[in-house]
């Protein structure tokens, strides 16, 4: 990982070698000194993770560095990443940390911080930990003490099921928790709700977070739902803060047709907080379309659900997110949730008696080719005459029947290239072309 950066998702890398017990625990150590500069006294840390081999070990560094700092650490455990950032508010605490690589493989770990608001670190807050990394730690500091979380301070499912509109009796639903963080919690909260639930990948076992199912693989549960002849599938990733869909036609429903069966819902019964809608650059053509039928004003973010809810902030929106299936409802949550987001979209189909296929009809989903280019400083693409020209070229060639996006990854050393169009194999050929251009300019 070379020089610590922090990406849209907090400290990301291979376990052991990026990501070791020395940066963990000074993260913690650095993380506290920041917090208390910033006012916060003592600070108080809620510290949460995923179901990573690494997690264990990565929590004991990272809360010796809390400690250490003269923090204080109240361990939650196992718990999905909105449920830490929940859990942050409910108990008051400083900060909230969680031990999550979300959707990348088992081999991976990671370290992202939440205010005592419940949403992620600004920027310029971050750049402060990172500023002290390594810096001496200052003598005279008495050591912090560390709890674990009572039972009767979990109170995220209770949460959950408050925020739903209606019961699903009388659905059956496939839950893929992943092999992650929701493998307890998701099947017993819509359970709660009343649903039937057949719930698969949910056997973690240290190394099969993320392998061959969750969110990073619909068809999955899409499979399963047609073999079991189940109403509806969701599919959680790693941390859980974000869900996909299935319906029972065994057809895959996004993020995007998420988002859009919601705000037309919410509109509808005038209830859209300034009928606006944030979503992100990623987000499918066809969304700004039905969005536009409607009147709907849509603002797209850049990639990341930080800056969806920083936007949402700005706009008052209180529904935004991302097709990967970051779904954040504002009067509920102050981050992406998975959970959550299965409650409100399974609810919306119990409540309104329309099935999940005709919920994703409400948006037509334009074709939408994704490639992804290895490239060792992926932000160098943003400046490149030769990656500028060949988008344009694309441009002008799809007109208003498509779009064109390149990005590098926040996360991975990687420049996604993006095109819709109205016929598939347009869009491919144009991603191929600029992609191309991408290898051959930055290499």
């Amino acid at each position: 990982m070379g020089e610590l950066l922090f990406g849209t998702d907090g400290v990301r890398g291979l376990a052991g070698s990026d990501l070791t017990r020395e940066l963990a625990f000074d993260l913690g150590r650095a993380a506290v000194g920041v917090l208390g500069r910033h006012g916060e006294g003592r600070p108080t840390v809620v510290v949460g993770r995923d179901t990573r081999g690494s997690g264990e070990w990565l929590e004991d560094a990272l809360v010796e560095g809390i400690l250490a700092a003269g923090g204080d650490a109240i361990l939650a455990g196992v718990e999905p990443t909105p449920a830490i950032a929940y859990l942050t508010t409910s108990l008051g605490a400083a900060a909230g940390a969680v031990i999550s690589a979300s959707h990348n493989p088992p081999e991976y770990n990671g370290i992202k911080f939440f205010d005592r608001s419940g949403t992620k670190l600004p920027d310029a807050l971050e750049d402060e930990i990172e500023t002290a990394l390594g810096t001496a730690v200052p003598g005279g500091i008495e050591p912090g003490s560390v709890r674990q979380i009572d039972g009767s301070e979990h109170t995220y499912l209770d949460h959950l099921v408050s925020a739903s509109e209606a019961r699903l009796d009388g659905m059956t639903v496939v839950v893929d928790c992943a092999n992650g963080a929701a493998s307890a919690g998701a099947p017993q909260l819509l359970r709660l709700l009343g649903a039937s639930v057949h719930a698969i990948y949910s056997s973690p076992d240290g190394t099969n977070i993320n392998d061959g199912c969750g969110a990073l693989h619909p068809e999955v549960v899409a499979a399963e739902v047609v073999r079991i002849q189940a109403h509806a599938g969701v599919a959680f990733d790693g941390d859980a803060d974000r869900a996909l869909f299935a319906d029972g036609e065994g057809n895959v429903i996004d993020g995007d047709q998420v988002l859009t069966a919601c705000a037309l819902d919410l509109h509808e019964r005038g209830a859209l907080a300034n009928d606006t809608l944030v979503v992100t650059v990623m987000s499918n053509l066809g969304l700004f379309k039905a969005m536009e039928r409607a009147g709907i004003d849509v603002i797209a973010a850049s990639v990341g659900d930080r800056y969806v809810l920083e936007e949402m902030q700005r706009t008052g929106a209180e529904l935004g997110g991302e097709q990967s299936g970051h779904v954040i409802f504002s009067r509920h949550a102050t981050t992406g949730d998975g959970l959550l987001t299965a409650v409100r979209f399974l609810g919306l189909s119990a409540r309104t008696g329309a099935s999940l296929a005709d919920l994703g009809a409400r948006m037509h989903r334009f074709p939408q080719v994704l490639v992804n280019v290895e490239i060792a400083d992926p932000s160098r693409s943003e400046a490149s005459p030769e990656v500028a020209e060949a988008v344009r070229a694309a441009e002008k060639d799809l007109g208003a029947g498509g779009r064109v996006l390149v990005r590098p990854s926040g996360t991975e050393p990687l420049v996604r290239v993006m095109v819709e169009a109205e016929a598939e194999a347009v869009a491919r050929r144009h991603a191929e072309t600029i992609a191309d251009h991408v290898r051959s300019a930055l290499g």
